[in-house]
This record gives structure tokens, C-alpha cells and sequence, in this order.
């Protein structure tokens, strides 16, 4: 419920029906539990499914848990990022550290959807 997040997710959320329209599908992971996330989706309307990884197993597994900088210290968490699958599970793109405000934007830029 950070605002970064809250900003990535409704951007995500705002964005929806144009990415399905185009044949993605939207999951936000977090290593919340799922009574946070359950609360998160209903402060927020989010329409898209959010799953818990409290053990951070799937979050590491893609890179997005471990060292990153934050306002110059070295510390460890969630690193932001966006991945995209096509329809056999390999990963088309990897974005490591993206930015909450536009990156909605610039991801659908990239993918030709504006």
C-alpha cells in the first residue's frame, strides 16, 4: 500500500482492458500476505490478480528480490519490476528497476499499443 505501488497498480488497473484487448494479461506479486493484498484490492479497485509470494520464492527466482539501492543506501527488497511472457512461458522482455509514475506508459509505448 505504498504509494509507488498504489501508483504502479492503478496505472496497471486503468490500463487493463487496452492490454487484454491486445492479448496480455496483468499479475501483480508482492511478498505481502493475502489479507493485505485483499484489502490493497479493494481500497483500490484492482481488477487484475494480485498473489502473495511471502517467502519471496518467485520474486527471486525472476530477480526481482535482493540488493537495490534506496536514497543511496544499499539495502535488500523488492526490486520493481515488469515482465513480460508471451504464450509458452518465455519471458520477451525483463524490466529491473522501473519507475511507478509512467511506466504504464512507456510499456505500452514499447509494445506498439499507442
Amino acid at each position: 500500500m505504498t504509494p509507488g505501488c498504489t501508483k504502479q497498480a492503478c496505472d496497471f488497473r486503468d490500463s487493463l482492458a487496452s492490454l487484454q484487448a491486445a492479448g496480455y494479461e496483468v499479475i501483480g506479486i508482492s511478498p505481502d500476505k493475502p489479507e493485505k493484498l485483499a484489502k490493497f484490492r479493494d481500497r483500490d479497485a484492482i481488477t487484475f490478480p494480485l498473489v502473495s509470494d511471502v517467502d519471496k520464492a518467485v520474486l527471486t527466482a525472476y530477480g526481482a528480490y535482493g540488493e537495490k539501492q534506496l536514497y543511496g543506501k544499499t539495502v535488500t527488497g523488492v526490486i520493481r519490476s515488469t515482465f513480460v511472457i508471451d504464450a509458452d512461458g518465455k519471458i520477451e522482455r525483463a524490466l529491473y528497476n522501473v519507475k511507478a509514475t509512467g511506466h504504464v506508459a512507456k510499456l505500452r509505448r514499447d509494445l506498439g499499443l499507442d
